[in-house]
């Protein structure tokens, strides 16, 4: 997948327990496992994250901001950067404090294009060239992000790398991502849920044991419960 993960050494997994067990404290984390979630990507999955809770916990909201800094500057992606870009409507918050803390101009990214002429759905002050980082509070199945990389690519921007605060990291988003050149880096994984879940004794032990059924193959677990397939989603070509 076309994440960070990879990059991850012990300091950014201490980090991914201290987000994870906040997003849960937060009561972000639902579970749902007779009638999956269906995600905008056309994926099924047993659980499901509300990153839009945290706007309403402000020691919570700057723990968050803190660790995403460190983790941004550590690996070199606010280097000659221009922008923050936030994608509509949940990420908006998220980039403004971004680009407050590092006194940086913002814009967001729409959605939809409605009928504006090429380049509109990045609103805000657009100078062709420049470098941004794009910010969303989540990725499942990476088409949201493919979506405003498009859009950004589109007003003359370049961004290169994106942030999350959680990247499911459970279905293939490599190849849409690839494509556009684009590493995605977020603070915390359902695995990362998981493991503080099993710690805190947080979530009820059925549901426990369909999250770790849904992870050991997502895709599998999708198509069985009336989502998408890997083999659809290798025929069509994007998460």
């Amino acid at each position: 997948m076309t994440t960070a993960i990879s990059q991850r050494d012990a300091d950014d997994a201490r980090i991914a327990r201290e987000v994870s067990l906040a997003l849960l404290s937060c009561g972000c984390i639902e579970f749902q496992a007779d009638e999956p979630f269906r995600l905008p990507s056309g994926w099924a999955s047993p659980v499901y994250i509300e990153c839009r809770r945290l706007i309403s916990f402000p020691d919570i909201r700057r723990m968050l901001m803190r660790h995403a800094l460190d983790l941004l500057r550590k690996r070199h992606c606010l280097d000659n950067l221009a922008a923050i870009a936030g994608a509509e409507a949940s990420g908006i918050a998220l980039a403004a404090w971004i680009a407050e803390a590092l006194d940086l101009p913002m814009q967001y990214v729409r959605k939809q294009r409605k009928g504006l002429g090429p380049g509109r759905q990045v609103v805000g002050v657009v100078h062709p060239g420049d470098s941004v980082l794009l910010v969303d509070d989540l990725m499942s199945g990476g088409h949201s992000i493919f979506n405003c990389c498009l859009a950004i690519a589109e007003a003359g921007l370049k961004a290169k790398n994106a942030f999350v605060i959680f990247d499911y990291a459970t279905f293939p988003t490599q190849n849409a991502l690839e494509m556009l050149g684009v590493s995605v880096h977020s603070l915390a994984t359902w695995q990362d849920i998981l493991a503080a879940a099993r710690e805190q004794s947080t979530l009820p032990t059925p549901a426990l044991a369909e999250l770790e059924t849904f992870l050991a193959d997502p895709a599998r677990w999708s198509h069985l419960h009336g989502g998408k397939s890997a083999v659809h989603a290798e025929t069509k070509g994007l998460t």
